[in-house]
């Protein structure tokens, strides 16, 4: 059965827009908005797939917990999902949130909003998203696609590409137009993650540094509209002095998030930070990032 233009434009009003995804990540009214793309951009070990699993735990635990109650499709191109961890994390969060604690059913409707798959190349990626045009068609509660990572194929696609930069970018580039006419479409929110491929030889506060600057195709990089610059915080020489049950809290990794939005005439962008513990990632308050900062 055909679907009229009321009945499609009645499924896409349902869709749950999600700018307030994360309160603390992106300021009131910051947030990617529908048909947004966000891009975590950093070195290895920067904290971008903890994010990923926070934002997905954000989406789909219900709203009894806090949660948003959506669908997500978690694509995962490096093979590097830890699900055990990721369950553990969300039945973390429930209990946290949840009076009564978490049982066993609460926790299944949670993963129940879930949707993983695995991809190992470009051209398996962009079939991904073919697939999942009709997965969004029919599951209006699909607001959230996670990539991890957008970037996992990027030195197979040079090489198979030989000498022609367009062939080299030829794949990735159908990926970005396929996401784009979802996005357009279907008006769903993308978070993924991009590791930086080239590290700086002499450390630079600069913006334009090497290791932040974006490489993919420009297909990919006009579909961006909020860029998370990810970087780790070094710790300092006297945190390994400390002792005791509270200084090993204070040992914890303190990562760092800077966000530009380009989604607005007037380019915005604010910083946070955050550690991760058995329980996820943690936000920190401007009084601990100033105890953590003197600390280093």
């Amino acid at each position: 059965m055909s679907e009229s233009g009321a009945q499609l434009l009645a499924r896409l009003e349902a869709r749950r827009c999600l700018k307030d995804i994360e309160p603390r990540l992106f300021p009131e009214d910051g947030g990617p908005d529908q048909g947004a793309v966000v891009e975590l951009f950093g070195l290895e070990g920067t904290g971008k797939t903890e994010l990923l699993y926070h934002l997905l735990c954000r989406c789909v635990l219900p709203e009894a917990a806090g949660g948003l109650e959506v669908d997500v499709v978690f694509v995962d191109t490096d093979y590097s999902l830890d699900m055990l961890h990721l369950v553990s994390v969300l039945d973390s969060k429930l209990s946290a949130a949840l009076s009564a604690g978490a049982d066993e059913a609460v926790l299944r409707s949670c993963l129940s909003r879930l949707l993983f798959v695995h991809c190992y190349s470009s051209s398996q990626l962009l079939l991904t998203l073919h697939f999942l045009e009709t997965t969004l068609s029919s599951r209006p509660a699909l607001a959230l696609i996670l990539i991890d990572s957008i970037s996992a194929f990027y030195w197979v696609d040079r090489c198979e590409g030989g000498a022609s930069y367009t062939k080299q970018e030829e794949k990735l580039s159908r990926c970005a137009e396929l996401l784009g006419r979802l996005l357009r479409d279907y008006r769903i929110t993308v978070f993924a993650t991009c590791h930086a491929i080239r590290r700086p030889a002499v450390p630079s506060s600069s913006s334009s540094s090497d290791s932040e600057r974006s490489y993919l195709c420009r297909s990919w990089q006009r579909l961006v509209t909020h860029r998370l610059l990810c970087s780790r915080q070094e710790p300092g020489n006297n945190m390994a002095a400390e002792g005791g049950h509270d200084q090993e809290q204070r040992r914890q990794q303190i990562f760092t998030v800077h966000c530009t939005t380009s989604s607005s005439r007037v380019k915005a962008s604010w910083s946070s930070s955050f550690c991760v513990t058995e329980a996820g990632v943690e936000f920190l308050s401007a009084s601990e990032e100033n105890k953590c900062a003197a600390r280093q």
